[in-house]
């Protein structure tokens, strides 16, 4: 099991040293972050986070019994009239745990936070569609494909296109 804990400044390093490639960085981020990704950056990402009516959570994915901190997730663009989020930055920082079932937990610990705590009606996410295990754990927790984007990043000479999913609060209660 896991459980959810802010993200802040002393995390940088950590998250830094994990982002081992251009690559990697925007699959991670998306566009909005420059190789190599440094602290200036994360302190722009995180400005104005993690406190009440925030419209970005950043999280830290914890192991319970360990305490190891096992990779990273943000809950951003929280907008309370519409009741609507977009989740994002998703990243089990240490390949040893990836493919056990710690994406689904993530996912599933943040859409609690979504649903349970802010009442929100609609959370969103994108995601690359060449991600496929990515698009399968979105897919377990109830997520729904909206459409694709073509060509929406560029990596080196290659274009990437971006799937838009989403869950509804009531798809969310029925799993």
């Amino acid at each position: 099991m896991i459980e959810l804990k802010f993200f802040d400044t002393a995390d940088f390093e950590r998250l830094i040293s994990w982002i081992d490639s251009p690559e990697l960085l925007l699959k991670w981020g998306g566009p909005g972050f420059i190789y190599p990704l440094d602290e200036g950056q994360l302190n722009i990402y995180t400005k104005n986070s993690n406190h009440e009516n925030a419209e970005t959570l950043v999280y830290n994915v914890i192991h319970q019994k360990s305490g190891e901190i096992l990779g990273h997730i943000s809950l951003g663009k929280i907008n309370r009239k519409n009741r609507s989020a977009r989740i994002g930055k998703v990243l089990i920082g240490s390949e040893d745990v990836r493919g056990q079932g710690i994406g689904q937990q993530m996912m599933k610990e943040i859409l609690k936070v979504a649903f349970d705590e802010l009442q929100l009606h609609r959370v969103s996410l994108g995601v690359f569609d060449f991600n496929t295990a990515a698009i399968k754990c979105y897919e377990k927790v109830g997520f729904k494909k909206e459409g694709l984007l073509r060509d929406t990043a560029k990596n080196g000479d290659e274009y990437w296109s971006l799937y838009e999913m989403s869950i509804l609060e009531e798809e969310w209660r029925r799993n």
